[in-house]
């Protein structure tokens, strides 16, 4: 089984009307609910925190700022949120020492990121290589890989090879948007993913509802 992480997103940004969905999604079975940096103050990711955690959901922010000094700040926000993990940013010399302690789960982006929606860059061995080094840094949790951000790679040989230079979770981040992707990246042995855009845009069975296509989404991943 793989793990389902919703994202309160769309394009790489949180969406206005995010808090609207924390109670419908409650009653869907869902565990991890997640938002981004880019898209929502300090102070309203606070509220979507505090309102995922009351209705019994673990929460998730993805830090996709492109600047050293806002991924710095977007964490500093995360902490005074309450999440339980961040993910994604690619500075973690920067953002490792406020962590310290917090009992947060991090996991950056491995590889050559760049841009904003990010993508990612590199050969399957150069970022496999910073899969490693990353996960044998104290302090990092696992990764948050962009593997359907990739414009070139096999996605699956991607996915098996950062899995396997990890010492930590592995989570899939970014355009999936069908249910072969998601028994492509648990074969591959990916410990969860991330979907928003596709779920906004009524790509799975379900839609237009959000709640029946998060509820899809859980029993195609129970499957795999």
């Amino acid at each position: 089984m793989i793990n389902f992480v919703f994202m309160l997103t769309h394009s790489d940004s949180t969406i206005e009307d995010a808090l609207e969905y924390v109670d419908v999604l409650s009653a869907t079975g869902l565990h991890y609910i997640g938002f981004k940096d880019v898209g929502a103050t300090p102070e309203r990711q606070r509220s979507i925190a505090i309102a995922a955690r009351d209705a019994g959901f673990e929460t998730m922010l993805e830090v996709v700022s492109t600047s050293r000094e806002a991924e710095v700040a977007s964490v500093e926000a995360a902490l005074a949120a309450g999440v339980d993990w961040v993910l994604g940013g690619t500075n973690p010399d920067a953002v490792l020492p406020l962590l310290e302690g917090s009992g947060v789960h991090y996991c950056p982006f491995p590889g050559r990121v760049v841009g904003h929606p990010s993508v990612l860059e590199g050969s399957i061995d150069e970022i496999a290589d910073s899969a490693a080094t990353l996960t044998a840094t104290p302090g990092v949790f696992g990764l948050d890989l962009l593997a359907y951000r990739h414009a070139t790679v096999d996605v699956a040989e991607l996915t098996r090879r950062v899995v396997t230079s990890s010492r930590g979770p592995v989570i899939a981040a970014g355009s999936v948007v069908d249910d072969v992707q998601i028994s492509t990246l648990a074969t591959a042995g990916a410990w969860g993913f991330t979907i928003g855009s596709a779920i906004f845009d009524g790509l799975f069975a379900g839609a237009p509802d959000v709640a029946a296509q998060v509820r899809h989404v859980l029993e195609v991943a129970a499957g795999t």
